[in-house]
């Protein structure tokens, strides 16, 4: 539990820094506001069209009578605009990070300078084309991924009772889990860390990557917020790179719990002296 609640922490120190450094903060939303605007077109496009769509799929419903016709096709409507959304929330950070990937690149390495204790930043050596087939790669696999969740926990939804209560919990932590491996995946690449060591290394520590991950997922869920928090999430997600890769952070990990302070202690008398010794013949003289 106590890596859950460092987890969350690390997502708050992100927002902080950011909001300390505003430059960085202004070129970090760029790549969320073009997201944004790409997602929504599409979104719109579905609700507009989704219905077109669902007719030209299933033409053996033309000849049903009604109203169950107008009742099949407005459920699958009703599926394939719900799993437009979930796929939007799956991989805008993905998309995102794909679009702003200078942008984050350099928002990350400022701060791995700002928190090393020798004030450097691993870089990478490879060209940036290079770093975009990377990311993109890397991308479509934990897309894959998340899509076998996401169809998987989709169809338990369905399950009486717990498709309601159960299923939606454990679907935000999926995605926060995912989110987290996006996220951190900007300092770790930079690192040469592979996408299989480092969903090794989230594994590892899963209580950590789902109180930073969890919390991002259920605010992304808010139109806009996405765009505004990511800076600050690619910040508190290089702080928690270095926390799995056990490197030295200064003065922007978790707090550590305060210690107990001590009870002053009370200064006690010197030990008495031993009285010297009198000459003969003075015992019973008072001096």
């Amino acid at each position: 539990m106590r890596d859950l609640g460092a987890g969350f922490r690390y997502l708050l120190k992100g927002q902080r820094w950011v909001a300390r450094h505003g430059k960085q903060y202004g070129f970090g939303l760029l790549p969320g506001l073009i997201t944004l605007v790409l997602y929504a077109a599409a979104l719109v496009a579905l609700a507009l069209w989704g219905t077109d769509f669902v007719a030209w799929a299933t033409p053996f419903a033309d000849d049903w009578s009604s109203p169950w016709a107008g009742l099949f096709r407005g459920f699958l409507t009703a599926v394939l605009f719900a799993l437009g959304l979930l796929l939007s929330v799956l991989t805008f950070t993905a998309v995102t990070l794909l679009i702003g990937q200078p942008f984050y690149e350099s928002l990350s390495e400022k701060v791995d300078r700002d928190v090393s204790p020798d004030g450097t930043a691993p870089e990478s050596d490879l060209p940036l084309w290079r770093e975009l087939w990377i990311s993109a790669r890397d991308s479509l696999r934990i897309l894959a991924r998340a899509l076998v969740w996401g169809v998987l926990l989709f169809a338990l939804g369905f399950v009486p009772v717990v498709g309601q209560t159960v299923v939606p919990v454990i679907g935000f932590f999926v995605t926060g889990f995912f989110l987290t491996e996006e996220l951190t995946a900007v300092a770790l690449q930079r690192r040469g860390v592979e996408v299989r060591e480092r969903l090794v290394l989230l594994r590892s520590r899963k209580t950590l990557v789902w109180g930073f991950g969890t919390p991002l997922a259920v605010a992304f869920l808010v139109p806009f917020v996405a765009v505004f928090l990511m800076p600050g999430a690619v910040a508190g997600a290089t702080l928690m790179a270095r926390d799995l890769l056990g490197e030295e952070t200064t003065g922007n990990g978790p707090e550590e719990e305060p210690e107990t302070p001590q009870a002053p202690q009370t200064p006690q008398a010197p030990p008495a002296q031993p009285h010297a010794p009198r000459p003969p013949g003075t015992e019973g003289v008072t001096p």
